[in-house]
């Protein structure tokens, strides 16, 4: 795991499963715009949570790229589920502020809501077809800048599911914040 603290919030990369962050309040979920179960993520997070997610969110859709929604989370061991459409590499233009609107968006809602703790999947790298180190380096960076003057979220972890993903991510934050 690696760390960096900024005023009175947390930022956490770790290796390992978004739907088993026992100690965090919200996760997020790479959805499509319609938030209904998927591949991937989405998948994952739906399985984990039950129907009753499925059946909260879509009401909520569809959410256009960078937008974020929240819902329960019913069987997860979280509160909520802030569910995020994050765009489609080169089709979705443009790409950077989209996917940074994703993270922004999702940090908003915590704020909003008093939400203390949050994980972020490695938005639009799987099937959406955003290159890891890229997407790595627009995520760190939009959640760095949202750090400064938070009042209310405390832990902000990214949780990458391959070691690549992770060695990747600690990389960027390394040049990012040297």
């Amino acid at each position: 795991m690696e760390q960096l603290k900024i005023e009175n919030t947390t930022l956490e990369i770790v290796q390992g499963d978004i739907t088993n962050q026992k100690d965090i309040e919200a996760i997020v979920n790479a959805a499509n715009a319609y938030l209904r179960i998927g591949g991937g993520v989405a998948g994952a997070i739906h399985m984990a949570a039950g129907p009753e997610l499925e059946e909260e969110s879509t009401k909520l859709g569809p959410i256009k790229p960078g937008e974020a929604v929240i819902t329960g989370a019913y069987n997860l061991p979280n509160k909520y589920v802030v569910h995020c459409l994050g765009p489609v590499y080169e089709r979705d233009i443009p790409h950077d502020k989209l996917l940074a609107n994703c993270y922004k968006n999702a940090i908003d809602i915590c704020e909003e809501k008093g939400i203390e703790s949050i994980a972020f999947p490695a938005i639009s790298t799987g099937a959406f077809g955003y290159p890891v180190e890229e997407a790595a380096q627009v995520a760190l960076k939009q959640i760095i800048d949202k750090m400064k003057g938070l009042k209310k979220l405390k832990i902000i972890r990214m949780v990458l599911f391959s070691r690549n993903d992770f060695l990747i991510h600690i990389e960027t934050l390394k040049k990012l914040y040297k």
